[in-house]
């Protein structure tokens, strides 16, 4: 047990007296209160092993009895039932006897005596005068069945015959109730230490808990607690108690809208009430569990609340009734971003005073005239309002209503103060949704058109804050917001420079710079991106990008960076020259405008002509040079970002090259957080494509960090470091330092890697591995089962899995011993299946992989069984060169066998063949000519063998 409030009060009353002895009556009061507790602790302990007798298991015993009635020999009781003296029943509250007659086959019915403490015998109603015999005698029973097998031996006799049956009964029973029974001890307790904690916080805090009381709450809370309301006063009505012989019981869902009247015996109806609401009860709680999970996998918040019901008397604990309500909201848009949970500050919290006072100034908000109001706003932005206690005192107080109606009004005064604090708490995500809850973005996006540029600013920085989710976001494209936006960006031509600026044009300048922010964070949404680039936005954009104002061009670049990422935006921003610009500010002091820059260049770098631009505007260099600063984080990945992209182009390799960044991108390969890895490795993956930064990598020790990272789960980092060992592997001296780390290995256990790019990047790189390892055949045999994991994996439906796996499948079968192993595995018809493929790569490399394997036993005649021929002679009309090479060495193999040579004569390989006999490619001519003569050959022995 814990100490309650009386201990606190006895002491306050002991330190309070002017006795010098208060000392001594202080360490008596605690020595005798140890005592109390120490003996109540103790006799707790005693009792709590015992077992008391509840009406369920009674009734659940005595209905379990019935079953078995009868008459004869075999019976084991004739009767059983309830005496009709209700005056002493467990469930009326007045006593703890309920009185059974039990009539066996060969004895009298004796009466017994069902007490809260057992089994009584003999007792109960006397059969002459029938009265009710209230002395206790004889041993005390633990259950019905207990008592008549040791009183009664014809019960005992008949029941032992019985007694699977009997058990299995019993024990089901049991197992229904028992859960029912510590589910509501577990809530009882956990009420009950609420309500204690509860107790002593209101006899600390009763001044800060008044004051809470009378304070309003918010339309958010307001609404929850009336729908709280209507469940209770709907539960109440479910639960109200019938007359006298029936009993209203609530349906099987416990929602308080169907009720049934049944009919039932008197000494039955108030058990059946108890056990239903029991089940109820129980119903609702499981319901209300099961919906808090659901509402947590979907990253919502689910809030519980336990009301404690009257029970009665002779239960171990009241009835509760668990209601459960859910709080948050959440958008019909299935991609809505994820917002922190709903927290709402307690009202016996121990608050600072910051919390109240600002309450206090939220009433002279919605009570005050004008004047009060103004000053009340100007008071209120004294506080830290960055705090987030003061954030949510004026969001638990109905603040925020007062502050958006504010913004309906005519007074300009108000409007500018109430944007003002809504742009300093709309940081919080919590109001933010708040915000938009209460529906202000359509009267701030309606600001937007104010004639006061104070107002739009305001407006737009608020906007900026508000719109970091896409619901927020959906609403002001809408309500036409973007297009607001995009028009404040549309200031004086001549407001751009810095250099001896009006005030009117310092304002513009400040109006543009809020538009660009509020597009920044508006233009994470694909849609809005569109309607800022219908609205005109990239012209202005480009416009406001050539300024020499850092707090301008943050937001201008940030804008960009967020709509490169579409086609339309990176063909607009070639044509609008912004890749100078770009590269011009990459030169800033400014940390943040560089990094923005530089993600800008990523983003934008995928187009070839664009990668050039970097390059011809001199942005290599000084995107090499910040690859040494590397404690920014965030600029470190966005710069190895844009180097990666524009490693691309091998112009650009070069270059990199002469700025020694290759060596640079080799000492970040460790103790850098994953998003600067991915870049760092990509583009050393792309870098590794020439043979002299293969030797750079190698003599700076990259060999083995990239390795190392061959083990991670980063599913673009593993695409990213597949390529550049595979880069690696073609340099002989690199090779060789894979193989010893077991580099060979660790890729072809990633083909087992569940997303399909790193299956495809590891058998890539595979590749290179298998054609510049030393003993490459043993190499591949001495992995176990990895010839069959490679053969398996042309099941995939994945286009680039297929290719990677043919090529991997080109290498392998150059090794006769591996080619006779994987043609067990049925390499033949998995690569027939594939041959009716419009795939230009994977017919290069499914080509290749059958001409290989041609060069096994029968395999030639097996693919023209497995009809491959015909769609091979296809391929010969694609525009593809290699493609071409690929198919006439694929079919100058298959041609050995006649019947394949009939059936490419068939579907007109000859004349696409004759066509390939003058190609500049030497392969493809002697493939081409090897083809057309064996068909020859086969059609002058034909021709032979008839005239013979």
């Amino acid at each position: 047990m814990k100490e309650d409030s009386g201990a606190l009060n006895i002491l306050h009353k002991i330190t309070n007296g002017d006795d010098v002895e208060n000392e001594t009556k202080t360490n008596i009061a605690l020595l005798l209160k140890q005592l109390d507790l120490h003996l109540l602790n103790d006799t707790l302990r005693r009792i709590s092993p015992q077992t008391r007798l509840n009406p369920v298991p009674v009734k659940d015993d005595t209905e379990l009895l019935k079953s078995f009635w009868g008459k004869g020999e075999q019976s084991v009781l004739e009767s059983t039932e309830f005496t009709s003296d209700r005056g002493f029943s467990f469930s009326d509250g007045c006593g703890e006897m309920r009185y059974v007659w039990a009539k066996p086959g060969d004895a009298e019915a004796p009466c017994v005596t069902c007490g809260a403490q057992g089994v009584l015998f003999p007792g109960g109603r006397t059969d002459d005068e029938g009265k009710i015999d209230y002395e206790t005698k004889g041993e005390v029973y633990k259950d019905l069945v207990t008592f008549l097998k040791e009183k009664l031996g014809k019960f005992s006799e008949n029941m032992s015959k019985q007694e699977i049956r009997f058990s299995e009964e019993q024990q089901k029973n049991q197992t229904d109730e028992v859960p029912k029974k510590e589910e509501a001890d577990v809530i009882c307790k956990a009420v009950s230490g609420t309500d204690k904690s509860k107790l002593e916080k209101n006899q600390i805090n009763f001044g800060k808990s008044q004051m809470a009381r009378r304070l309003e709450p918010s339309l958010n809370w307001r609404t929850t607690v009336d729908r709280k309301k209507r469940k209770k006063r709907s539960g109440r009505s479910g639960e109200q108690r019938a007359p006298e012989g029936r009993c209203r019981v609530r349906d099987s869902h416990g929602d308080g809208k169907e009720m049934q009247d049944r009919t039932f015996p008197h000494e039955q109806s108030a058990w059946l009430c108890l056990r239903d609401k029991e089940a109820s009860s129980s119903v609702r709680r499981k319901i209300s569990v099961k919906e808090s999970q659901e509402e947590k996998r979907r990253g919502k918040l689910g809030k519980t609340r336990a009301s404690v019901s009257s029970g009665r008397a002779q239960l171990s604990c009241k009835s509760v009734d668990k209601a459960e309500e859910t709080i948050s909201e959440s958008s019909s848009e299935s991609e809505e971003d994820e917002e922190p949970p709903d927290h709402r500050q307690e009202a016996n919290a121990d608050l600072p005073s910051e919390y109240w006072q600002i309450q206090k100034l939220v009433k002279y908000l919605k009570g005050g005239n004008q004047t009060a109001t103004v000053i009340a706003l100007c008071s209120m932005r004294d506080f830290n309002l960055a705090q987030e206690t003061c954030q949510l005192a004026i969001r638990d107080v109905g603040g925020l209503e007062v502050l958006i109606n504010l913004l309906d009004t005519d007074e300009v005064k108000c409007k500018i103060g109430s944007l003002k604090i809504l742009k300093e708490i709309s940081r919080n995500p919590q109001i933010r949704r708040n915000i938009v809850d209460l529906g202000s973005l359509p009267i701030m996006v309606n600001i937007l058109s104010s004639p006061y540029k104070t107002l739009k600013c305001l407006a737009a920085e608020t906007i900026a804050n508000v719109a970091q989710f896409k619901r927020a976001r959906r609403l002001v494209r809408q309500h036409g917001g973007i297009t607001r936006l995009v028009a404040l960006l549309d200031c004086a031509q001549n407001s751009v420079e810095p250099a001896q600026l009006s005030l009117y044009e310092t304002r513009d300048v400040e109006v543009a710079r809020c538009g660009a922010l509020a597009l920044w964070s508006c233009s994470k949404s694909y849609s809005n991106k569109e309607a800022i680039r219908k609205a005109g936005g990239i012209p202005l954009l480009a416009r406001l990008l050539k300024t020499s104002h850092e707090d301008m061009l943050i937001p201008v670049v940030g804008t960009l960076q967020e709509c490169a990422s579409e086609e339309n935006y990176r063909v607009a921003i070639k044509a609008e020259r912004i890749i100078e610009n770009l590269v011009k500010n990459l030169n800033s002091e400014n940390e943040q405008l560089q990094e923005h820059c530089a993600m800008a260049i990523y983003q934008c770098a995928e187009d070839e002509e664009t990668r050039d631009l970097v390059r011809l505007h001199g942005g290599l260099k000084p995107l090499a040079s910040l690859l040494s600063n590397t404690d920014n984080k965030q600029r470190l990945a966005a710069v190895t970002g844009a180097i990666w992209k524009c490693s691309i182009s091998k112009e650009n390799v070069t270059k990199f090259r002469e700025y020694k960044a290759i060596e640079t991108l080799v000492g970040l390969l460790t103790d850098q957080p994953e998003e600067v890895l991915v870049n760092v490795v990509g583009a050393l993956g792309e870098c590794c494509q020439d043979y002299e930064n293969q030797v750079i990598v190698r003599k700076c020790g990259g060999i083995q960090p990239l390795v190392n990272l061959l083990v991670g789960i980063n599913q673009a980092l593993l695409v990213n470091v597949t390529k550049a060992v595979g880069a690696c592997a073609v340099e002989p001296e690199s090779m060789v330092i894979i193989d010893r780390l077991d580099g060979v290995r660790l890729l072809w256990s990633l083909l087992k890697n569940p997303h399909p790019d790193v299956k495809a990047s590891a058998a890539w790189a595979l590749c290179p591995c298998i054609q510049n390892a030393k003993d490459a055949g043993e190499m591949v045999r001495s992995f176990v089962g990895g010839l069959e994991l490679v053969v398996n994996l042309l099941k995939s439906d994945n286009k680039e899995v297929l290719s990677s796996v043919c090529a991997a499948i080109t290498n392998i079968a150059k090794d006769q011993e591996n080619l006779a192993v994987i043609t067990d595995h049925g390499v033949v018809p998995l690569l027939s299946k594939l041959a009716n493929t419009n795939n230009d790569k994977l017919r290069c490399h499914l080509a290749e992989a059958i001409s290989r394997c041609c060069m096994w036993g029968r395999n030639r005649v097996a693919f023209g069984e497995h009809k491959a021929v015909a769609p091979l002679v296809q391929y010969l009309k694609s525009n593809d060169t290699n493609v071409h090479r690929a198919t006439a060495q694929a079919l100058y193999q298959l041609s050995e066998d006649p019947d394949n040579c009939i059936t490419m004569h068939e579907n007109g390989a000859v004349k696409l063949l004759l066509d390939m006999v003058g190609s500049p490619d030497q392969e493809l001519q002697e493939a081409a000519a090897g083809c057309i003569s064996n068909i020859r050959r086969l059609a002058l022995a034909a021709e032979k063998a008839r005239y013979n």
